[in-house]
Parts: C-alpha cells; structure tokens; sequence
C-alpha cells in the first residue's frame, strides 16, 4: 500500500471521471478505475470527485466496505490523522452498552479473571470464522465437514454443549486453553455470545444447534456403548446430530406424539415408523435422538441415518444451511441398545434437556439484541436528517432509551441464572430454575421483538434491505421468532413460568 502524502489542493486536481480522487477520513483514493463499477452507480462518487467524502461515505457504507477495498487507497492528506477508528479483528467494542457491562468497564460480581481472558482470546478466534460463516450462510449450503471438524478440533464444538464431567472423561480440548475441570456455564454463555456475533443465524444453527440439544440425551442417559462411540466423534464433528421431537400436528404437546416405535417378535430392535417437522440441522444429521410412542409410553431413541430415514429441505425464514428439515421413518430397524434411558420413560429424558435448551437460547438472544442497539446508537450518530444528526431527536433517544433498558435487564436476569446453574445441583436447578428460566426466555424474546421493530423505524428503508447499512437489522427482523418459537412458544414459557411459582405459594399468604 502507497505511503505518499498529498495535500488537499492535490487531491482537488484529480476531479474528472478518469481522474478522480476522493478523500476518506484523510486517506485518499483513486476511484478512477472503480467509478463504473460502483453498484450504487457513477454519480455518487463523481459529486465528491476531489473532495472530502467521508461524511458521505459512512451515511451509505457499512465500514466494512472501506476495508474490503483498501487497495484503492493511494496516500494520505498532508498533516491530518484519521478521527475514525477501524475495528481491528479480535477487538472489544468501545461504542456504550455494545458489550456486556463487565467488558464495558464496570464491576462484576460474576465473571472472574478466567472469563474476562476467555473473552479477548476467544473474540480473536471466533473472528477469523466470521467472513467463511456468512458467505455459508447467504448461499443457504450445508456447513462444510472441513469447517465443522475445524471447529471441533479447536473445542469451540464442546465449548458450546457445556460443563460436565463428560469433558474429562474424553479429554476434551476446549477453546483458548481453559481445563475442562475449570470449564463453566459462564465460560459457555460466552461462547454462545461470541457465535452470535457472526450475524449467520442460519449457519450457527446447521453448525451448532442440534449438537447442543441433542448430545445431552447421549451424555445423559445414552449407555456407556453408546456414549464411547458417538460423544467423541460428534465434538470432533465428524458426525452431526438432530433432536428429533416436533411432528406436524404435535408441538408443545409432546405426550400426543405419534411416531411410533414397535419391537420386534424376538425383542431385539424397534420398528420406527412416523413423521418429524421443523427438525433443526436435520437434513446434515447422521444422527437422531427420536421422541417415539411405545407400547406403555413416550420412549427416545438414537437412531442413525440408514435405510427407511429420509430427509427433506423446509424453507423457512432463515438460511438453508441451518438445515431445517421434515423427517420420515419408513419401517425404520433400531437396536433395543439405542434406546435412551428407560423405555416408556421418555419423558423424563425429553424434559431434563428443556432448562439448559431455553437458557441457551435466552443466552443467543440477548446478544443478538445488543448488536442491534450498537447498529442503531452507530447510526443514530452519524446518520443526518434536516442538517442534524439523528440522534439528536428525542423521539430516537427515547427509542434507544428503551432498548438499552430492556438488552440489560434481561442479560443481569440471565446471568443471575447462570450464577445459580453453577452453584446448584441438577436436581436443585430442576426444582428452583425451570420457571425462572421459562420466564427470562419469555422476557428475552419479547424483547427481541421490541427491539427489532424499533430498529427497524431507526434504520427506515435499510432495515428492509437485505444488503449495506441495514443488512443485521433485516435479517434481524425476518428471524428473530427463530428464538421465541423453537424451546417453547412465548405463552407456554409464560404459563410455565406462573405455573411454577404456584406450586411454590405458601398456603397461608393473604393480601
């Protein structure tokens, strides 16, 4: 890259169409060769030729822009420094409440020296993935093997399943050196975050999202068989997984599934039969655990892709490489040894899953919503409507106002929640947590809801464009029911969440 220095006079020479030079933030740039290529077309560039376009660039380019066609930059202007920082790869953001409070500068009761380190090394990481993951993401193709095993190979796989004792066993590599034994749901919630700053909701699924609800029902209640032979290949992504429960007329209701699960004469295999729907990362898994009706219950079963097991593409609001399929189970053969914990038991296994599922989704949520009010406090500053900047309307920083309040409320809910995951037994998070947990997942996606909508009147027309400035926003705004809906809709998390704590009212409290 040139080093010349030029002063503005200099740069004013070069104002024809080929010739033209533009000054951006005190860098300059030979547009000459790019001015016909432009997609937004030649006059925009051609009415800054040889002057200072910066203020003009950021109201209609995403940063990235610049940095993606830094070969065009020529020099610098003569005794002037950039006023504008550029995002280096790895780097917090300094831009208020854009990050979680304790990486803002404030105190925490919570998170440790191990976690704030976590943090800064894995941002580093997780960024380099960045630019591969959206372009998978926007073409809608199966997340590469190569990609996945990547990323098992680094722990980022295991790193997002969570803490346990399964960690040690199988001697588990986990991102940025932290021991398996030190590992915690802190240091997980965020490795949830750190996915979401990829902005591909889409390719974070097909990557992520079967794994992490269907591995437990393995690590959980699988036999010891079982768990040698697929735990390891999983977090090593050689094989990927789908939790197999939803079917096209059973939601919510899973005691009324009716996939059905019949032994054989000599009692040795399972005969599967039935449909499965809206199954995320179906249609790239090698395996299923299965919610089946046996003859005295709801029973689950791992079943491997095999004959009879076919999947098929749904198309829904999101990318198509979260591979969301519609599953069918022809006279599908199962050994009695796949059968996950007890049979007729179920339930019990389907359920036990639900708390840490709807954490981790809260846990996704709330970091989507915080990248949404760091795009709109960004554009609020620099965006100007009748000579003034944007946030210079009350009626914008009232909007800003209420969606700061509502991105931290929830993230100090979530991580009071994560504190009491760390310090209560299993069976203590299952008596205490479910109905807080239903309750922030509620709150979280309502919030997403609020915040979309009020950053779609931030951003106008550019919130529903799925390219530039607004391109988070839009796609924010076209998936983010992809958390309010999967775990539990919004009124069963809310009716769960009262439920709850009515079993939990004393008998002798009055008004």
């Amino acid at each position: 890259m040139s080093s010349k220095v030029y002063t503005r006079e200099q740069v004013s020479r070069h104002a024809s169409s080929d010739d033209l030079w533009i000054i951006i933030d005190a860098a300059v740039y030979d547009m000459s060769h790019f001015v016909d290529m432009h997609p937004g077309g030649a006059f925009p560039i051609l009415e800054f030729a040889g002057k200072d376009a910066t203020e003009a660039f950021y109201g209609l380019h995403r940063q990235e822009v610049l940095v993606k066609y830094q070969r065009y930059k020529i020099g610098t202007v003569d005794g002037e420094k950039p006023q504008i920082e550029i995002r280096q790869p790895g780097s917090l953001s300094k831009v208020p409440y854009a990050e979680a409070s304790a990486w803002m500068g404030f105190k925490s009761a919570y998170f440790s020296e191990s976690h704030l380190k976590f943090r800064t090394d894995l941002r580093a990481l997780m960024d380099a993935f960045g630019p591969e993951i959206r372009e998978i993401d926007m073409s809608g193709e199966r997340p590469p093997d190569e990609l996945v095993q990547r990323l098992g190979s680094l722990g980022i796989l295991a790193a997002n399943v969570g803490p346990g004792a399964y960690l040690t066993k199988y001697n588990v590599k986990l991102p940025c050196g932290i021991p398996p034994e030190k590992f915690d749901y802190f240091h997980e919630l965020i490795m949830h975050e750190e996915v979401i700053r990829w902005g591909a909701r889409g390719a974070d699924d097909g990557i992520f999202a079967g794994m992490i609800i269907t591995l437990p029902t393995v690590i959980n209640y699988g036999s010891p068989a079982l768990q040698d032979k697929i735990i390891p290949e999983v977090l090593a992504g050689r094989k990927r997984m789908a939790l197999a429960i939803t079917e096209p007329y059973v939601g919510s209701d899973v005691a009324s599934l009716r996939t059905t699960a019949k032994k054989t004469p000599d009692g040795k295999y399972f005969i599967v039969n039935g449909v499965k729907k809206w199954i995320t990362s179906g249609r790239w898994a090698d395996y299923f655990s299965v919610a089946v009706r046996t003859d005295k219950g709801i029973s689950m079963l791992l079943i491997e892709r095999c004959e009879g097991l076919e999947t098929k593409q749904i198309k829904t609001s999101y990318s198509a490489s979260a591979g969301t399929a519609y599953v069918t189970f022809d006279n599908v053969k199962v050994p009695v040894e796949n059968l996950l914990g007890e049979e007729n038991k179920g339930f019990q296994v389907i359920m036990s899953n639900f708390n840490h599922e709807r954490w981790m989704i809260t846990a996704c949520a709330i970091p989507t919503a915080r990248l949404a009010v760091e795009d709109c406090f960004k554009w609020a500053m620099q965006r100007k409507v009748f000579n003034k900047r944007l946030v210079e309307q009350p009626v914008i920083r009232n909007k800003l106002a209420s969606m700061i309040a509502k991105v931290e409320s929830a993230q100090n809910w979530l991580e009071n929640l994560t504190y009491q995951m760390n310090h209560m037994s299993y069976k203590e998070q299952s008596d205490k947590l479910a109905g807080p947990i239903a309750l922030c997942k509620y709150y979280s996606t309502r919030m997403v809801h609020d915040i979309s909508d009020e950053a779609c009147q931030i951003f106008g027309g550019r919130a529903i464009t799925q390219t530039g400035m607004g391109r988070y926003i839009e796609a924010l705004q076209r998936t983010y029911k992809v958390f309010s809906i999967p775990g539990g809709s919004e009124e069963i998390m809310a009716d769960l969440g009262v439920r709850q704590a009515m079993k939990k009212f004393p008998n002798n409290a009055r008004l």
